[in-house]
């Protein structure tokens, strides 16, 4: 459970379920993880589990992400452990990314983060609207 007790004052630092602590578990894992490009990657690495994709390959299923996103999203995950990275030692040198087990075992709650997505989103949406239309008209955005 992510809770506070006085603001979190009670607790040892980094201890499990204060979120409000900079060093707690879920604190961290979303600082790491709560991008969408994150969430793309597992996603996309997950769907050719256990076989490999290759850079360009992501690049190509991942609309938007630009190289030097997608590259840094990739040492992100291989540096926490989640993607393992090959390289084959040819000219280009080819590199190949496939999930590890801790990085599978994070699509099943990002999956259903996406889920939860896709059910509210248009209930959000609306609601932005709604707060947009009754905004005075020198606070609306353009």
């Amino acid at each position: 459970m992510t809770t506070s007790k006085s603001g979190g004052r009670d607790r040892r630092r980094g201890e499990r379920g204060d979120l409000l602590d900079p060093l707690c578990p879920t604190r961290r894992l979303l600082d790491r993880i709560g991008t969408k490009w994150t969430s793309m990657v597992v996603k996309l690495l997950a769907e050719h589990a256990p076989g490999e994709l290759r850079f360009a390959e992501l690049r190509r299923l991942a609309p938007g992400i630009s190289q030097k996103m997608l590259s840094v999203t990739l040492q992100s995950l291989a540096r926490d452990g989640l993607v393992e990275r090959r390289v084959e030692p040819t000219v280009p040198p080819a590199v190949h990314y496939r999930l590890t087990e801790l990085g599978l075992s994070l699509e099943r709650p990002l999956a259903a983060l996406r889920g939860w997505a896709e059910t509210h989103m248009p209930e959000i949406d609306r609601n932005n609207q709604l707060a947009e239309e009754s905004a005075p008209a020198e606070d609306r955005h353009p």
